[in-house]
């Protein structure tokens, strides 16, 4: 007879993540898939869908900078400030790529908290 004692099962863990982590994610996405197509790119709304994306990044990145948590609060703000504008610099200067200004930026950073280690 099916009852709480289910919950102890080897694979319910597995089925918990698939059912309420998984599923929610993969459900916005198959709604983005049929109705992105019908979306012009150009249009206001993605403007301001643009807009609001890059600036929830570069809220999240300006926190991680000025109020980081762990071992990145050991760093000095001075060589987080560093890394930052590094890799920003690299995007830049580099082509505009993405990947380029993390990567710089997280070996600056990387470098910055190796210096620093005691």
């Amino acid at each position: 007879m099916p009852g709480y004692s289910l919950i102890d099962a080897p694979w319910w863990h597995l089925a918990f993540v698939i059912l309420a982590g998984a599923l929610p994610t993969h459900i916005w996405r198959w709604l983005g898939v049929a109705f992105g197509t019908r979306l012009d790119e150009d249009s206001e709304t993605m403007r301001w869908v643009r807009a609001v994306a890059t600036a929830l990044v570069a809220a999240v990145v300006a926190r991680l900078v000025l109020y980081p948590q762990g071992m990145l609060a050991e760093v000095p703000a001075l060589l987080r400030l560093v890394a930052l504008l590094g890799g920003f610099a690299a995007y830049l200067t580099l082509g505009r790529k993405v990947i380029v200004g993390v990567l710089v930026g997280e070996a600056l950073l990387l470098a910055a908290m190796l210096w620093t280690l005691p």
